[in-house]
């Protein structure tokens, strides 16, 4: 191998390492094979390195809402280090933001300081943040959706602050990013460092239930009817079209009242087109290709790509399988359909089963199942223009805000910000935020999950009041969908709110009836032209083309 080559391969290594792609052992492998020095590995470890783990105790009894916590920051908190400083927060105006707000009275208690909470909804969030970064400078942190990344660094200064000189002092609440799974931990940063402080990890899977499945007479009805086995779960969107069908329409759960195939939240302007998105993806990526938004080359959209335009038309068909009403649902009433017991299936994220723990919110608990979203027996490759045929293409997705916060550079009050957000990012925080449906919040560290894959215990979600074996259930679907081979990538480029937005308007004008699903991806792809020309042509694409390195 060539110098110029082994540098650049050394890299990628490093790159890959600080970013939480590789592992420490498989870098340490590759790097002692190239030839790399012992002082220079020992740099690169030391800058990925944060809070001393020797420096901490499980918890003080003193400072019961932190655990584990450090030595030094039981010191620090002795005298209410924030006392008479308040910080201003913009959030979400849903069940994330509430999520955020239980916190704040416990780390006033716990600090002295004082924290604004302002709520601003889903459709002038994106708006309402860069109108203060751009002019008024109220807001110390924002709660971002992934996708606002690229806009965050329009500017040659961008407008937010990498958090690593936060994550290496001790007086800090104690989270370490190397607990991220990997997926989640690319949406929290920008070109290998860390801007977002752990929150929430979104991503969207099939929820189903198990017992109406299993039962033998729905088995039979299905194979007489279909000539099959009722598939439980459904593994092809094909099986899952046929489920939804045959259950819609009739009483199923036997209280005197017709019930539902499948429930979902298809409002515009709201988070609806996820579904559309999470449904699209094993007809357009797959292993012979991993890109679903734009050409790298031309950077022209793939929108209305044949695969695009097959998975529009599919998710069309699965609207007369559930209440009328769903075009206009916003999450929390699609969800409601589930949780009472009226609908056979939904795909959607992690909210669901956590919500289904709650006897006030939920006639279902113990009797969801979770699998990955169903995949196609053949997928459409856009770049080359034609159609590959799969035995089965599964496809992960991290579709959804994965709420978190960001600090702004303008703050003045940087260090108290960050101690905010960082106590609701400690393990004891983060895992009760997971494991409540109230604050919209769903899992992405290691230690949230179950061997072999992370370190938590079945034990700490039964504490919580889940069902062990449905909590099982769940953190392996969820898993498997972010580590599956293939994933559709997300996009975080200047203005993917405008893309997306353009989008959604387009998806919910099909679902209403107002144009027909090829009309309507040719005129997205129209506009996001013109979004793109704005921008700049070669800039969109440079970003792009860095979203995936």
């Amino acid at each position: 191998m060539s110098q110029d080559r082994s540098k650049e391969h050394f890299q990628e290594l490093a790159a890959g390492f600080l970013a939480g792609r590789i592992s420490r052992r498989h870098f340490i492998g590759q790097a002692a094979k190239l030839g790399i020095s012992a002082a220079l590995l020992s740099r690169i470890m030391t800058s990925g390195a944060y809070a001393a783990d020797s420096n901490l105790i499980d918890s003080s009894p003193d400072y019961p809402n932190e655990s584990p916590i450090t030595k030094e920051r039981i010191a620090f908190l002795k005298n209410k280090p924030y006392k008479g400083q308040t910080i201003n927060v913009m959030v979400l105006k849903a069940t994330v933001g509430d999520g955020l707000k239980y916190w704040v009275p416990k780390w006033e208690e716990e600090t002295g300081g004082k924290v604004n909470v302002a709520e601003a909804p889903s459709d002038t969030l994106h708006q309402q943040i860069f109108s203060d970064l751009q002019t008024t400078h109220k807001y110390d942190t924002y709660m971002t959706g992934a996708w606002f990344y690229g806009d965050f660094f329009v500017p040659k200064e961008p407008y937010i602050i990498d958090v690593d000189p936060y994550l290496k002092d001790p007086k800090y609440p104690y989270w370490n990013p190397d607990d991220f799974i990997p997926a989640m931990k690319t949406l929290y940063s920008w070109q290998g460092k860390v801007y977002g402080v752990l929150f929430d990890s979104d991503c969207q899977i099939l929820y189903y239930r198990r017992d109406v499945l299993e039962k033998a007479e729905n088995q039979q009805k299905f194979k007489d009817k279909l000539g099959y086995d009722l598939p439980n779960p459904p593994k092809t969107t094909k099986e899952m079209h046929d489920v939804a069908t045959f259950f819609t329409g009739w009483d199923w759960n036997g209280d005197g009242k017709d019930d539902w195939g499948i429930s979902l939240h298809a409002k515009v302007n709201e988070q609806g087109f996820f579904h559309f998105l999470t449904l699209a993806a094993p007809y357009v990526c797959s292993p012979n290709n991993k890109y679903f938004w734009f050409h790298p080359e031309t950077f022209k959209p793939l929108i209305n790509s044949e695969g695009h335009l097959r998975a529009l038309e599919d998710y069309v068909k699965f609207l007369p399988c559930g209440p009328k009403e769903a075009i206009s649902w916003t999450l929390g009433q699609g969800w409601t359909l589930f949780l009472a017991g009226h609908a056979v299936m939904e795909p959607t994220w992690g909210d669901l089963p956590t919500f289904a723990q709650d006897p006030k919110e939920s006639t279902v608990k113990g009797k969801v199942g979770a699998t990955i979203i169903p995949g196609t027996s053949e997928a459409f490759d856009p770049i080359k223009g034609k159609w590959d045929k799969f035995d089965l293409n599964s496809v992960g997705n991290v579709n959804g805000g994965s709420w978190h916060c960001v600090i702004s550079r303008f703050s003045k009050k940087k260090e108290v910000t960050y101690d905010f957000l960082a106590f609701m990012a400690t393990k004891k925080n983060a895992l009760y935020n997971c494991t409540h449906g109230f604050t919209g919040v769903q899992p992405g560290m290691k230690f949230e999950y179950f061997p072999p894959v992370g370190t938590g215990k079945a034990e700490e979600w039964v504490e919580q009041g889940w069902d062990g074996d449905e909590a099982k259930r769940y953190l392996d679907a969820y898993y498997q969908n972010l580590s599956l081979p293939a994933q559709e990538t997300y996009l975080r480029i200047p203005g993917a709110a405008e893309y997306w937005h353009e989008l959604d308007v387009r998806v919910s004008a099909v679902l209403a009836g107002q144009t027909q699903p090829k009309a309507a991806l040719d005129d997205c792809a129209q506009a996001w032209e013109r979004i793109t020309e704005r921008y700049g042509r070669d800039k969109q694409k440079k970003l792009y083309a860095e979203s995936f390195a």
